[in-house]
């Protein structure tokens, strides 16, 4: 019997899918729940075609990735209280 997709956390729906890859139904509902393109924030290249780094694009990615780790500790911080 499979299990019921919809009720497990992502973090078990990810970890079901990499057991079992044949079962396209559970592969299915983990790629439903992803971020919408819409939501997506994308960022621009970090070098250019010839390799040149683009120093500003850089910065702001090093920003980003700083942000999602403060966020994450904050939550895991607060999960743990």
């Amino acid at each position: 019997m499979k299990p019921n997709f919809a009720e497990m956390s992502t973090k078990k729906l990810k970890a079901y899918v990499l057991a079992h890859r044949e079962d396209l139904e559970a592969l299915d509902i983990l790629v439903n729940r992803r971020t919408p393109d819409s939501e997506a924030t994308l960022y621009g290249p970090m070098v250019t075609a010839d390799g040149t780094p683009i120093e500003d694009n850089i910065r702001i990615a090093e920003e980003a990735i700083r942000q999602r780790i403060e966020q994450a500790n904050k939550r895991k911080q607060d999960s743990q209280s």
